[in-house]
């Protein structure tokens, strides 16, 4: 999948490029649908910021990281990516565990 990576204040090298490639791959154990995937690295007086966007079938992806190191910020926004892409799997089974309580009978008003 092609990457759309911006910069701001800065260049991007061929090894922050394969890093972050490297990095996103790790979403796609998720097996979700995840569409023009967008990342613009910034270079900040205290630190770099990566703010990525990734439209999905369903809600798009946003996150946003910050952190001295590019790397570690890198590694701060695939895991809120993460974080975001397990909780779109897993909604479904959250709303039908809450159902099936309500919908429950108990014991004592039999």
């Amino acid at each position: 999948m092609a990457l759309s990576i911006t910069s701001k204040q800065m260049e991007i090298t061929p090894a922050i490029r394969s890093y972050l490639q490297d990095k996103f791959s790790k979403l796609d154990k998720w097996r979700a649908h995840l569409i023009n995937p967008h990342f613009i690295l910034s270079k900040e007086p205290d630190g770099f910021i990566i703010d990525a966007t990734i439209a999905t079938k369903g809600t798009p992806l946003v996150a946003s990281a910050k952190h001295i190191d590019m790397y570690a910020a890198i590694n701060d926004l695939i895991d809120k990516l993460e974080k975001q892409l397990n909780k779109l799997q897993h909604k479904g089974e959250a709303r039908r565990a809450a159902n099936s309580i309500k919908d429950a009978v108990l014991e004592e008003e039999i």
